[in-house]
């Protein structure tokens, strides 16, 4: 019997790597479901809901990960649960591998199996395991919500007998799932949207859900997509190009929302100093991307900027805001994923060559494997 634990999150995380709905999922495989004491509080779950649907709840960390076979967590192991692991255990997360070769390399030296779900291939078959797509929508939608409760105008237009309410002017800069979803939710909240991203793709995929694109269409801009489909690192001219384009376009705009991420690196600088001070008093900034250095020159971490009027938003885990739908989700994707090598009647079985199997395991047989971090795969 293959045995899955799940210990409870850091302090600062509300989401859970399991649901009831996933536990009687991986008890209908056979497996043995430990959870630790209020893992899933913070996200509105209690240990009942987890027994209801056959899971064992232990007050420990020490007895919830004894002998388990599977580990599942949100965010990366702790040195407390690192110790407590088996040799050879598998553990599942979100590894944020690129800023944690410490830990990746103590996960390996302890001879842990540990796949990242944010190296999850881009492909049809994985859809259903894309942690990065589940929990970008909710924040997409999220930083719309957020942006109108600190925005002091209405949203949508309206027609009263005292005048007319002009509808807000929202720019979503990225459109990646989280940019669409803003995009989505500001249309449905009746504002005048537009949007901007170096992929070519996207155009179309932004003026469906009734934007308008803006972005600098030339050449350079026709190859600016990567096989897996994220954007690549565009030419210093073409920076140039697109920054004039936005400086004149932002100031004009009530809620500017970004959301541009490349993988591996820190995020690209979109608005400078000088975007801010151009807006109008009153209007928004919602930076999305803070955690890996914003895309915003004045954005704070954790942190609410007023820079003449302009609030600066830097927002961190901005899909715990939604803790129990992202815990929902997130616990859906790890199942779907776990069910590659967990067979009913055989228990673990793991097929290196599945090419899932290969996108996401970053350590096995005490080193580092995955070739983005072995510098295989340039």
């Amino acid at each position: 019997m293959v045995t899955i634990a799940v210990p409870i999150e850091g302090e600062t995380e509300p989401r859970a790597a399991i649901s009831p709905e996933t536990v009687k999922k991986y008890i209908a495989l056979g497996c043995d479901v430990r959870v630790q004491a209020g893992v899933g509080v913070r996200s509105n779950v209690l240990d009942a809901d987890y027994e209801e649907m056959g899971a064992t709840v232990h007050a420990s960390l020490a007895d919830t990960l004894n002998g388990a076979d599977i580990i599942l967590k949100v965010n990366n192991a702790t040195d407390e649960e690192l110790a407590l692991m088996n040799d050879g255990a598998i553990f599942v997360a979100m590894l944020n591998p690129y800023d944690n070769a410490d830990r990746l390399q103590a996960l390996a030296s302890n001879n842990i199996k540990a796949f990242s779900m944010e190296f999850m291939p881009r492909i049809t078959r994985a859809q259903s395991m894309d942690v990065l797509s589940s929990q970008s929508n909710l924040s997409g939608y999220k930083a719309v919500i957020d942006s109108a409760a600190h925005f002091t105008q209405a949203m949508p237009m309206m027609m009263t007998a005292a005048g007319t309410v002009p509808p807000a002017k929202v720019f979503v800069m990225g459109a990646g799932v989280a940019g669409l979803q803003a995009i989505a939710t500001a249309r449905r909240l009746g504002s005048i949207v537009t949007s901007t991203d170096v992929r070519p793709a996207a155009k179309e995929q932004v003026e469906s859900l009734g934007a308008k694109f803006i972005a600098v269409e030339n050449d350079e801009f026709k190859e600016a997509e990567t096989a897996g489909g994220y954007a690549k690192e565009m030419s210093d001219d073409y920076k140039q190009q697109q920054a004039e384009l936005v400086a004149k376009h932002i100031k004009s705009q009530d809620i500017v929302i970004t959301t541009a991420l490349i993988p591996g690196r820190p995020a690209p600088r979109l608005i400078t100093e000088e975007m801010v001070r151009s807006m109008k008093p009153g209007s928004i900034i919602y930076d999305m991307a803070v955690e890996r250095g914003g895309n915003c020159a004045l954005s704070k971490p954790g942190d609410i900027i007023n820079v003449d009027g302009v609030m600066v938003l830097g927002p961190l885990n901005i899909p715990g805001a939604l803790s129990g739908n992202a815990t929902s989700l997130y616990a859906k994707n790890l199942f779907n994923f776990l069910s590659l090598f967990i067979d009913e009647e055989e228990g673990l079985k793991i097929d290196y060559e599945d090419e899932i199997i290969q996108g996401t395991l970053v350590t096995n047989d005490g080193k580092i494997v995955h070739p983005r971090l072995t510098g295989e795969d340039s």
